[in-house]
């Protein structure tokens, strides 16, 4: 997500998505655990996203560092709409084994579900707010593996089930990269690389019958809610509204549009980028 210039710490990695679903096929998330606004509301990206997907009647796996939030998010998901949800605790950093991390993940999905349809990487933390030249190798390698390395780990492992199934590959990326916004470096290079490896895998995968494309968003989330709270004055001065007028909802307009990114209908669209940002991430 890009927030033009807003100071973010190290956002909680979330939890990467599987689904199995009718209506929708099955799916796969990084950034699915639990989090909510004030009002209730779906309050992260990836918790958006698995509900769009619930309620279009697919089985989802999610993963990610909080197994508390991901547990959580199961019992709400399965209890309002009827779907399994299967979370697994994992994450990708510098010090683990992540090809053994994410086929351990893959693994429990193929065993709960037989099949993966949709692959969703979502996941991301990173040391926003610092510069360049004050960035360190471990904040450097924090952006790293936790965005870029993840989705290069999943994909590859996900990729002869979603070969079978013909499937879609929804990567996420940010405008803090299209446009080089201060203070995020690793952020940005992370997420622009994520970007190639999209234009790549899109290039070698077409013919296998499996899409890959990329969503960049701005959206309201709880961590946004509770920076506006908690620093009036430098929300104000950082945070800009698009000139739609609101945040994106993040179950209604991000959620939505990656469901119909893994839908028939958007089977010929590979490669691209599409930014989701209330008219904010225009380019040429």
């Amino acid at each position: 997500m890009d927030l033009r210039g807003t100071q973010r710490s190290e956002p909680a990695r979330s939890a990467h998505l599987a689904v199995d679903g009718a209506a929708i096929r099955p799916q796969a998330l990084t950034g699915g655990g639990r989090a909510v606004l004030e009002d209730g509301t779906c309050g992260s990206i990836g918790y958006g996203i698995v509900t769009a997907f619930a309620k279009e009647g697919a089985n989802i796996v999610i993963t990610g560092r909080n197994l508390k939030k991901l547990e959580d998010a199961k019992e709400e998901i399965e209890r309002l709409y009827n779907v399994e949800v299967l979370p697994v605790q994992a994450d990708v950093n510098a010090g683990a084994d992540n090809e053994a991390v994410v086929k351990a993940v893959v693994e429990k999905a193929i065993e709960k579900f037989g099949h993966i349809d949709v692959l969703v990487n979502n996941a991301q933390a990173s040391a926003s707010g610092v510069s360049l030249a004050e960035h360190t190798t471990e904040q450097f390698d924090l952006a790293m593996y936790s965005g870029l390395y993840a989705a290069f780990y999943y994909m590859k492992a996900c990729y002869p089930y979603l070969k079978e199934t013909k499937g879609s590959v929804i990567n996420f990326a940010s405008g803090a990269g299209l446009f080089g916004n201060k203070g995020q470096c690793s952020y940005a290079a992370a997420k622009e690389g994520i970007r190639g490896l999209t234009r790549v895998a899109a290039t070698e995968w077409a013919a296998d019958g499996i899409n890959v494309n990329v969503v960049c968003p701005l959206a309201w989330t709880a961590q946004l809610e509770k920076f506006e709270k908690a620093y009036p004055e430098a929300f104000k001065a950082n945070v800009k509204m698009p000139p739609a007028g609101h945040y994106g909802d993040v179950e209604k307009e991000i959620g939505r549009a990656c469901v119909q990114l893994a839908s028939p209908d958007f089977k010929y669209m590979n490669g691209e980028t599409i930014t989701l940002e209330g008219g904010m991430g225009q380019r040429p």
